[in-house]
Parts: structure tokens; sequence; C-alpha cells
């Protein structure tokens, strides 16, 4: 087990601001760029502490003694970042921008993103990481499908960003989407680019209903106790990301 008051203080040295609090008795941390997160990770991982990442606390919300120990990450502050590429119908925002404030902002350009008039209050990094799923005619529609490209920082400290803006990419597995639903235990995303679609075609998606948040399967899959292929795999892909486990599956 890390010290974590050692750990604390490495972090307060590193960021001699207010980017470390107390939430509900958990020590937080805010990044508020790409380079604090990956800095912070990078100092969990040199000192095996654990950390839990967090929205808005709506739906990932560390709260008991299992997080007495660990360290909160929380993308509040992830919020500024807006860039849309019009012509691209792209629409790139950091994981701390409320999901319903993006159809506000894309109605001044005759845009907009199906999931955005759902009913859901938390961040775009919290809809992605707990794959929020609308229901439309009886057909299910998750936010992932349109969920194209990411800046990611992996429990390791490193960035990637996997996916494409293009129309048209390379074959393959579009391995984006593997951060929706993960239920923030691969990464963080920091930046979420969208395919969004011309505000004409809203009408189309007016009987679009908010299906219930639930538990992924990749979470009941990281069990060493589940056998099934997929389960299996999912275990695999959680040790290629955090091979030290500093994002534990407390959930």
């Amino acid at each position: 087990m890390a010290d974590l008051d050692s750990f604390l203080k490495r972090v307060e040295a590193a960021f001699p601001d207010d980017r470390l609090t107390w939430q509900k008795g958990i020590a937080t941390f805010h990044p508020e760029h790409t380079e604090d997160a990956a800095a912070f990770l990078k100092l969990a991982n040199e000192q095996g502490q654990q950390v839990f990442i967090t929205g808005f606390g709506n739906n990932l919300d560390p709260i008991g003694e299992p997080f007495e120990r660990l360290v909160t990450m929380r993308t509040d502050r992830l919020n500024r970042h807006w860039d849309l590429a019009e012509q691209d119908f792209a629409l790139t925002v950091g994981a701390g921008f409320p999901l319903r404030e993006i159809n506000r902002r894309l109605k001044r350009h005759d845009l907009y993103l199906p999931h955005s008039a759902l009913p859901y209050v938390g961040s775009v990094g919290g809809a992605l990481a707990v794959n929020l799923r609308g229901e439309l005619h009886g057909h299910d529609v998750p936010l992932k499908k349109y969920f194209i490209k990411a800046e990611v920082v992996t429990p390791t400290g490193e960035v990637i960003t996997p996916g494409s803006s293009c129309f048209k990419s390379v074959s393959g597995y579009d391995v984006v989407k593997l951060f929706a639903g993960s239920w923030g235990l691969l990464g963080l995303i920091v930046h979420a680019t969208f395919r969004v679609m011309p505000l004409s075609g809203a009408d189309d998606f007016a009987a679009l209903t908010q299906a219930e948040v639930r538990r992924e399967s990749m979470l009941d899959a990281l069990a060493a106790s589940n056998n099934a292929t997929d389960a299996v795999y999912s275990r695999k892909i959680k040790a290629k990301f955090d091979p030290a486990n500093i994002l534990p599956n407390l959930l």
C-alpha cells in the first residue's frame, strides 16, 4: 500500500495551487490540462498510489471506506475546450464539458448531437465512461456511436489519441470505442471528439429516450471468476493499459 501522505506532499509540491482539494473527505486532484493529468498519474505510478476517476459525481462518486486510501481525479475543470470543425461535422470538447450544454452551442451553427438532448446531467467524460445509451423506436442508440476520437491519459501517464475525425479511416478495430463503457478504468479521457449532424435531422431523434445507466459488461468481466471469452479479453486489455492496477475496480 502506498504512503498516501507522502504521495499528497509530492502532488502539492508539483502543483503548488488549488488543484488538490478534499471532497467528502477524499483527497481530490483537479487537472486543468492534459499535462496535469499525465504528470499526476506518473507520480501515482512511481509510488504505487491508486486513483479513482470521476466526473461530476453523478454515477462515478467515491464514497465510503474502500476509497479512503485512494485519491480521486475529478474532471470538473476540464470544461473549457471547444473545437468545432463545421465542414467535417466534428466537435471536440473537454471531458468536463456538460453534455446537455452541447446542443445549446451547436444550435448557433445549425448542428446537433442526439444525446445532448437527453436529460443526463453529467459531463461528457462521465457519459462516455458509463456508455450513456438512448432508445429510439425499440433500438439501442449508444453515445459511442458518435464518439470518433479522443485524447486519453493512460494509467501509466502516457498520452494517446485513438480514433480519427476523418469520415473514412483505416480498417480494423476502433480502439477509441474501448473507452466508452470503461467506467474510468482504462484511463482519463481529456478531450472527446463526436460526429455531429445538421440540425435539420433533429426531428428524426425526437422520440429518443434515455436508457437506464447500468453496470457495463466490462466491470463484471474484470472479476477473476468470470471465465467467458469476452471477460478474459477484457482483463487482458485492462492489464495492458494499467499493469500496476493504478485504477482499481471498486464499483
